[in-house]
């Protein structure tokens, strides 16, 4: 659970994530992810739904989605990448947008776009069990289950390969049928559990 003290100021979190409150509350359900009519528009042509609701007052407020671990991401003026299940709540200065991931999205059964988040501000994002941030250099890639996959930062570019090869019919591969291969500099979030993707069934 994550408790989020205000005073005066305004958080922006996925709708229903509130579980209690303290002290004067006021809530109001945004559109198109806080993006307004442009971001709504953006957000159903691109399949990325998020539903997203603004609490601002003075008090205190408690934020959960199903008993998940809850991961604060601290950024200063770099853009977050993360899947619009993932995100539980945003400080109301950062700005979320839509962008197009190709075929990661479509491996992981959420479509080819995901959520950015950027600016100056903390993000409160979710996995399913205690999230491993893993640093990927340009000396050393990094690849990612896409089921494990849950967000990244920095300047990184991503690669969608098959992980299918003679070693991995005959038992010696790494077993995942399709993998992410990240390059660059920057900062990979995974989960220790897998959700079921098209990638993982083919």
């Amino acid at each position: 659970m994550l408790a989020v003290d205000m005073t005066g100021d305004a958080v922006r979190a996925k709708n229903g994530a509130m579980v209690a409150y303290e002290g004067r509350m006021a809530f109001k359900k945004m559109t198109g992810g806080g993006e307004g009519l442009r971001g709504m528009v953006t957000r159903r042509l691109t399949g990325e739904q998020m539903a997203v609701m603004e609490a601002k007052g003075e008090g205190t407020c408690y934020f959960a989605d199903r008993a998940c671990e809850i991961n604060l991401v601290r950024l200063q003026g770099e853009k977050l990448y993360v899947e619009a299940g993932n995100l539980l709540c945003t400080d109301a200065a950062l700005r979320t947008g839509t962008t197009f991931t190709g075929l990661r999205g479509a491996s992981q059964g959420n479509g080819l776009f995901t959520t950015t988040v950027e600016g100056h501000g903390q993000a409160a994002i979710t996995s399913d069990g205690p999230a491993v941030v893993l640093r990927v250099t340009q000396q050393y890639p990094l690849q990612v289950d896409p089921g494990a996959y849950v967000a990244h930062t920095g300047d990184l570019r991503q690669h969608f390969q098959s992980g299918v090869n003679f070693r991995t019919f005959i038992g010696e591969g790494s077993g995942e049928a399709f993998q992410i291969r990240f390059e660059g500099e920057g900062l990979v979030y995974v989960q220790p559990s897998e959700r079921t993707t098209v990638g993982g069934d083919v």
